[in-house]
């Protein structure tokens, strides 16, 4: 045996893996702990829970490549009844214009959250909201690639939502330090998309945190959207709290894992992403090609088989299925023996 060519290949393999894990985002990951007290939703975030609970990870651009302009972070509690968000979005100008429930909210700026609590990519819910203290809450069968349904007259039935203004609303005249949000969502409502249909103590959902912030003109007093010369919209920013590598937070796979852990705010917990995910990843980042393959299907999906890909060390192999129904992807997870299955619709699965 030539030990030195066998030494070179190992190390070959072990840069592949390597080097794909480095070309994959990790998803952030956040604890939330359990509150020490009862919260008043006012947008102050002052109680002793609120102190004691970490910030995340400051957001940055959607794609992962730009700072933002103004720093966002936020925080979660849980309880009994609810699950609780804080959030704190530094803004020289605080402004809004939509008042109505259920508008396009990100016509403003504003603080989207995205939840889907098994993980599967479909049945997720979303949660808009503006610094007027208006709110868009929606749930989605699947994501828009996958042509979903969008249940707009969906509601978070409970929900308490409330801002606070460092500053004046509305008033170009001066400078503003930011505004900062509170939002209670009960468990009741969260469990409808959950599978478990429980609280999820010692466990993980995917969660995805957005800001969207444009640019604007003063007129006549009045904050707007800023134009061109052609009166077209300016682009909004896009900052997020995980990354999407894309101008798209509806690709649920790359969301944040948030763990519930069963200790009261204050503790200090501990959490690993799964093995499996990372096959996952590789799973939708391979699923994401073949939808974007149209006549070259075929070549994509050979492809795809023919790969050799190690994962944490551990070789990992790809299968195509087709049947009368559509088609699938695979790969038995060497970690657990579960096989882990993306569908043609996108819905993940885990047998």
């Amino acid at each position: 045996m030539n030990h030195k060519r066998t030494l070179s290949l190992i190390l070959f393999l072990l840069y592949l893996g390597s080097a794909w894990l480095a070309a994959q985002e990790i998803p952030r990951q956040y604890i939330t702990y359990k509150a020490i007290e009862e919260l008043n939703i006012d947008g102050l975030g002052n109680e002793n829970s609120w102190e004691k609970a970490p910030w995340s990870d400051t957001f940055i651009d959607i794609e992962g490549k730009k700072e933002p302009t103004y720093k966002t972070q936020m925080k979660m509690l849980w309880d009994d009844s609810c699950l609780y968000f804080f959030a704190k979005l530094d803004e020289p100008h605080v402004w809004g214009t939509l008042k109505q429930r259920d508008t396009v909210v990100f016509y403003n700026n504003d603080f989207e959250i995205f939840i889907d609590p098994d993980g599967d990519t479909h049945n997720y819910m979303e949660f808009e909201m503006n610094a007027l203290n208006t709110i868009w809450d929606l749930l989605l069968t699947k994501p828009y690639r996958n042509h979903g349904i969008v249940l707009d007259s969906w509601d978070i039935q409970g929900i308490k939502t409330a801002v606070h203004v460092d500053g004046t609303m509305n008033n170009p005249k001066d400078r503003d330090t930011g505004w900062s949000i509170e939002i209670a969502i009960p468990w009741e409502v969260l469990k409808e998309a959950n599978t478990h249909n429980n609280i999820p103590v010692r466990e993980f959902w995917r969660f995805g945190f957005s800001r969207v912030n444009w640019e604007f003109d003063v007129k006549e007093g009045r904050y707007s959207r800023k134009k061109n010369e052609k009166g077209e919209y300016l682009s909004e920013y896009n900052w997020v709290w995980s990354p999407q590598g894309v101008i798209n937070m509806h690709e649920p796979e790359k969301w944040g894992y948030v763990y519930f852990s069963g200790m009261a705010a204050g503790a200090k917990d501990s959490f690993e992403i799964p093995k499996d995910e990372y096959i996952k990843w590789y799973l939708y980042s391979w699923y994401r090609q073949l939808l974007q393959a149209e006549e070259n299907f075929t070549q994509v999906s050979s492809k795809m088989q023919s790969a050799s890909k190690e994962i944490l060390g551990k070789p990992i192999k790809l299968t195509f299925n087709q049947h009368v129904s559509g088609w699938n992807i695979s790969a038995k997870s060497p970690f657990t023996k579960k096989m882990l299955i993306i569908k043609e619709d996108g819905k993940f699965m885990m047998k």
